[in-house]
């Protein structure tokens, strides 16, 4: 029976110390997102064999790669995964079909087979009749999809990309981004793919998982991490704000002193508040009407981008807002004055730490 990737351990690499837990399906894509720092790559290299772990354990299917209780380690040629390097470490010296058959001799396959397979490999990423071409002819984009292909090539089990389109520019990113979805959706066994870019992940993978700190803080769509941050990273990654407090029925008594309503209890005790910044309007002075949540607020910083500006409020309830750069103008207000800020509690969005 096909049971995919599964890992649960630690493991250690400089002053970090990995914790981590994860699952991957046959045939799914999972994109692990997080800030720098956070061990994403190590993660990468405890599944493909160059980091052992310090306890706990890593098994494909049935498999057992790494235990250190009973001192199982499988070598990373032993353990079927094609793993697809940020930098991405073609061999110089040889051309396109050479590095992409690299593997496919490595497993016995003479040169002249692992040529004509490589060949056809080329060819399915978008570079028909670059055999002979060396690296160095090659442009970033053609050497992504090289190395891409010198992962696919072999069939391994699982795929494992660190950054795939990196240093790429928009339009080639674009298109390579298409075409990897379509190679990893005719992939059966587990991919994971580190990328910083959550477009990339909303394009490429079925799951994603956040990591912090050598921890898995949030997985889920990248829809619902955005809608239910779970961390000050995880909320500026869906541009929204995040504040703990504690809920008493409807009220949310936030860590800094203030309260607001929310339309729907989530349940008595600690929560994290979730809220748009364009749900926030600004007014000159305290707002008649049917917003639940007013509070008087000093614009701590002013931001544009386009013809928005996010707006920094200082006081008891701590927010960025995103109005227009007429409506801010409108205000009359800068830097240190002193505005009203409203939101309705239907755009509070609340739920347990």
């Amino acid at each position: 029976m096909s049971e995919g990737l599964h890992l649960h351990g630690t493991a250690r690499t400089g002053a970090l110390t990995l914790e981590v837990a994860l699952r991957v399906a046959p045939g799914e894509t999972v994109a692990v997102l997080g800030p720098n720092g956070a061990g994403k790559s190590s993660l990468l290299r405890i599944l493909g064999g160059l980091l052992p772990l310090s306890s706990g354990e890593l098994r494909l299917d049935e498999r057992v790669l790494d235990a250190p209780a009973s001192r199982t380690f499988v070598a990373p040629e032993d353990r079927s995964t094609g793993l697809m390097f940020q930098d991405l470490l073609l061999f110089p010296h040889l051309d396109a079909a050479d590095n992409v058959g690299f593997g496919l001799r490595a497993g016995g396959r003479s040169r002249a087979e692992a040529r004509a397979a490589a060949g056809a490999w080329l060819e399915r990423v978008g570079l028909p009749g670059r055999s002979g071409t060396r690296v160095g002819d090659l442009s970033g984009g053609e050497a992504q999809r090289v190395a891409l292909a010198r992962v696919l090539a072999p069939a391994p089990r699982v795929v494992l990309l660190d950054e795939p389109l990196s240093a790429l520019d928009a339009e080639v990113r674009a298109t390579l981004r298409r075409e990897l979805r379509t190679h990893l959706d005719q992939h059966p066994g587990p991919s994971v793919v580190v990328t910083h870019d959550p477009l990339d992940a909303a394009v490429l993978a079925d799951r994603v998982v956040v990591l912090e700190g050598g921890q898995v803080t949030a997985e889920g769509t990248l829809a619902e991490l955005v809608a239910r941050p779970r961390s000050s990273w995880g909320a500026e990654l869906g541009g929204t704000n995040l504040l703990p407090a504690e809920a008493v029925g409807r009220a949310l008594r936030l860590e800094g002193g203030g309260t607001l309503t929310v339309a729907d209890a989530p349940g008595d005790g600690a929560v994290l508040v979730a809220i748009r910044p364009a749900a926030i309007s600004l007014h000159p002075g305290r707002p008649e009407g049917t917003p639940r949540n007013v509070w008087m607020a000093q614009i701590a910083g002013v931001e544009g981008f386009g013809d928005r500006v996010r707006v920094r409020l200082d006081g008891e309830v701590p927010l960025v807002a995103e109005v227009t750069a007429d409506g801010l103008a409108a205000l009359g207000a800068s830097v240190g004055s002193e505005v009203w800020a409203s939101v309705k509690a239907t755009e509070v969005t609340a739920y347990p730490r």
